[in-house]
């Protein structure tokens, strides 16, 4: 190729073509894997340029709300060649991987940790690609120029740190080469094993576990709660505005002010109806509960939920069993439900490792933080083998899936904002 490379930061995703983010998109995760390993379905609406540039119209990932986007773009001649969505953030809020501790030692020490760059999706703990690279270029070259591009923005705004969060495992990979330290998390996702319905999947779990999942699903059945699944323009405004209700009450309930506003969600009716999917709940006739999920090629990603009143198992049925359920029906291989929550092992969701990566421009908090890291990944991948001891399923079940070996000494550690509403 003979057209040279450029280099620029814009302040808004709307100043990129929406045709041009989704090749690099689909170029990258292609590139990266099959869309069943982690982080690589092509359809992510997560890293997608339409759920992306409504955080920003919307004033979700905002100034106002301490994210200033400022989004790396690389040319070839007049084709947009590489991209990664950055941030600079004036909080540590909406990331879903706990720095708050790193910028209190800091500032106690003296230091500043504000500002700081963030590459990842805002409020969403969802893995996708962050360094974007079209196939036709050298992918190596172009990462390591986008992580060149990135540190020297973080450096030209006296930015304490660069994070890059929810990688695909081969970027965390390539991003440990270039010397970033590297933390490990734990979430928990459904895999299908070909399951034909929802009672072969039950067949799979030991007894105690399936007749306890039976139990709690018939205990829903008992109490006249009728469930809906309402995909794009099937959810009518009624629907919307029912779950945004859900969606507030849930939040300030729980944790304080949600992140996303109304004009958010109405941006997503209108741009992705057909990545939404609405589980909906009535009771004696009036709603009850929701919970909405966003779809990809061949992952379902449970995000947010919320009931008017309590009844029992409500929280399992909606957001646990009816996603399940829609996966095998429609196909999709995976159903990621958000951050943490233990107990969803007893209901067929499995430890799975997440990734991040980090740069500290101060050495001493660089070499102090590197040096938790390395604790923290063996704590991390301790515990995922004690949770797949007590897998929920049959051993022999159990021993024909597939199992990583240990990443004691592997990378990236990620944690949740502790939102309710978006650790389904």
């Amino acid at each position: 190729m003979t057209s040279q490379l450029s280099l620029s930061v814009v302040n808004s995703l709307q100043e990129v073509s929406a045709t041009a983010w989704q090749t690099l998109v689909l170029d990258t995760a292609t590139r990266l894997g099959s869309p069943q390993d982690l982080g690589c379905d092509p359809q992510n609406p997560f890293i997608s340029h339409e759920f992306l540039s409504a955080l920003e119209r919307t004033g979700c990932a905002a100034p106002a709300a301490g994210w200033y986007p400022a989004h790396i773009l690389m040319h070839r001649g007049e084709q947009l060649v590489g991209a990664a969505p950055a941030y600079l953030k004036t909080n540590s809020q909406g990331e879903y991987v706990f720095d708050h501790a790193w910028a209190d030692a800091f500032e106690r020490a003296g230091g500043e940790y504000y500002p700081k760059l963030q590459c990842a999706t805002p409020f969403t703990p969802v893995s996708a690609p962050r360094l974007l690279v079209a196939h036709t270029e050298n992918h190596q070259e172009i990462e390591a120029l986008l992580l060149a591009a990135l540190k020297e923005l973080a450096h030209a705004n006296d930015a304490s740190s660069l994070h890059l969060t929810f990688l695909p495992e081969p970027q965390r990979h390539s991003l440990a080469a270039h010397g970033l330290l590297q933390r490990n998390d734990q979430q928990f996702h459904w895999c299908n094993s070909g399951y034909t319905h929802f009672d072969s999947f039950l067949a799979a779990l030991a007894s105690r576990k399936r007749k306890a999942i039976r139990k709690e699903r018939q205990s829903i059945i008992e109490a006249g709660v009728k469930i809906s699944w309402l995909r794009g323009r099937d959810i009518s405004d009624k629907h919307w505005q029912c779950f945004f209700e859900l969606y507030q009450h849930t939040g300030n309930r729980k944790w304080g002010r949600p992140y996303l506003n109304q004009a958010f969600f109405a941006a997503l009716a209108e741009q992705m109806p057909h990545a939404c999917l609405l589980i909906y709940a009535e009771q004696n006739g009036a709603p009850l509960a929701a919970a909405l999920n966003m779809i990809g090629e061949t992952t379902l990603y449970g995000r947010y939920w919320g009931a008017y009143s309590f009844v029992p198992h409500l929280h399992f049925e909606l957001c646990y069993y009816q996603a399940i359920d829609y996966a095998i029906q429609h196909g999709l291989q995976r159903v990621e439900a958000g951050a943490q929550g233990e107990h969803k092992l007893a209901r067929g969701y499995e430890p799975v490792t997440t990734y991040s990566a980090h740069h500290i421009s101060h050495k001493g908090l660089r070499d102090a933080v590197a040096h938790y890291l390395q604790h923290e990944r063996q704590v991390v991948a301790h515990n995922k083998q004690i949770l797949e001891q007590h897998s929920p399923f049959k051993q022999t079940d159990l021993a024909s899936k597939p199992h990583k070996q240990s990443e004691a000494n592997s990378a990236p550690h990620l944690t949740g904002d502790n939102d309710d509403i978006d650790k389904l």
